[in-house]
């Protein structure tokens, strides 16, 4: 099966979960005998290859002088938006939003022109310009290679989708990591709501990570269950290098590592750690990452009284990921709406036992990991209390989950994607 696969990030180079399940997939895809042409908007030249061709969108050149850029030119629309966009593992706020025509910002003797855009790739105030362009270099790329269909993930890259499907004929599958509910709950920012609704009203089909998403895509964007699939991601690409970390202190370590905004429920971690402490006073709680949240999650600490006991890290990546979970007897995610949660699997993969919000993807895969409800601060803060202070509890999880945790593999989820594919294709 050729697939010509439309993304955003790729290993090395990402910002969270989205990077990770694309590479995780591509290479199981790639061991069971497809070809995929992953297409990312910039490409540094040391991504992995191992899993994909990567075709970098900044070196394709295309030819505005003909029929079809010209109409979508026309139609073509830039918005600004004011603040980080991280499309996988959370957004930070973003609801100053400018619509501008595209002729108040371009010359039109570009359309006369042949040209390269170069992307940055990020998730800067320029998103949506890209997102526009990427979109209109996928009608090169469509005609440019030979697949036999194509897939699209997360919202950023649906429209460049959904014109590689025009163009081609081919049929299309967009793979739903996260909605704009996941990020921003019911204050959605309408211009990406409005993108993940097109990408679904026009797919042909919709994978979802999770039970979870697949329930929101059908629920808040009205799709046909039909046309919607579960497919979990896949855990056994995930990498630890066992590492001897000297604790700088003797007390219990209690680790939320990820960006501090509203999908991940930050202040739900420090409401039980709070309750926590009110009963041991030897434990450390972690809050590790940044977000639009932190500086009230500090008043929040502070309002409480347990400063003397909590440490704000800020963005940990890499090396200090693997550190912070060497120095962790405990890893909580306590997310309001998490469409599945690679973070867990890392921390039972590193020998840390996880306490996770029911309102999680991977709670629906993992058996032997506590699960709360995340506005359930006294289940929260039981859980914690409980895994700290019974060894054997601890070790119990620590080893069921393990096992667990390398049975839920890519090369299921490639399966599954293959025989969806066939089926559409038939």
């Amino acid at each position: 099966m050729r697939v010509l696969m439309f993304g955003w990030e790729y290993p090395p180079h990402i910002t969270g979960g989205l990077g990770t399940a694309c590479f995780g997939l591509t290479k199981a895809m790639v061991n069971q005998g497809d070809e995929i042409i992953f297409i990312v908007p910039k490409a540094y030249g040391d991504e992995s290859t191992e899993a994909a061709r990567i075709v970098n969108a900044s070196d394709v050149v295309i030819d505005l002088s003909s029929d079809y850029y010209k109409e979508y030119w026309s139609n073509l629309s830039y918005i600004e938006v004011n603040s980080k966009l991280v499309p996988y593992v959370g957004m930070d706020d973003y609801f100053n939003v400018i619509n501008k025509r595209v002729k108040d910002r371009e010359e039109t003797t570009h359309l006369n022109n042949k040209r390269k855009y170069e992307f940055t790739g990020k998730y800067t105030s320029t998103l949506m310009d890209e997102v526009e362009k990427y979109a209109m270099v996928a009608a090169s790329l469509a005609k440019e290679y030979d697949y036999d269909i194509i897939h699209a993930h997360d919202w950023l890259t649906y429209k460049a989708g959904i014109v590689a499907k025009n163009i081609s004929g081919k049929k299309l599958v967009i793979h739903v990591h996260a909605t704009e509910f996941d990020r921003s709950g019911e204050n959605i920012n309408q211009t990406v709501f409005d993108i993940e609704k097109y990408g679904m009203d026009n797919a042909d089909h919709i994978v979802c990570v999770s039970d979870f998403t697949r329930n929101i895509v059908i629920t808040r964007y009205g799709q046909n269950p039909n046309k919607v699939s579960t497919i979990y991601n896949g855990a056994n690409s995930l990498i630890y290098n066992d590492i001897q970390v000297e604790k700088a202190v003797k007390e219990k370590v209690v680790t939320f590592l990820g960006r501090i905004t509203f999908q991940k429920g930050p202040d739900y971690f420090i409401e039980a750690a709070a309750k926590v402490l009110k009963y041991d006073k030897n434990i450390r709680f972690v809050m590790a990452g940044s977000g639009d949240m932190l500086n009230r999650m500090v008043a929040l600490v502070a309002k409480k009284r347990i400063s003397k006991y909590f440490h704000f890290t800020g963005f940990l990546k890499g090396d200090d990921v693997t550190k912070m979970f060497a120095l962790s007897d405990v890893y909580v995610m306590p997310s309001v709406s998490e469409p599945f949660g690679i973070s867990p699997l890392e921390a039972i993969n590193a020998n840390v036992p996880v306490v996770i919000s029911k309102q999680s993807g991977v709670s629906e895969v993992l058996k032997y990991a506590i699960k709360v409800d995340f506005w359930d601060i006294d289940a929260m803060a039981n859980a914690i209390y409980c895994l700290v202070h019974y060894p054997a509890l601890s070790k119990m999880f620590i080893k069921k989950g393990k096992k667990e945790v390398e049975e839920i593999r890519w090369e299921d989820s490639a399966k599954k994607l293959r025989n969806l594919y066939y089926k559409l294709l038939s």
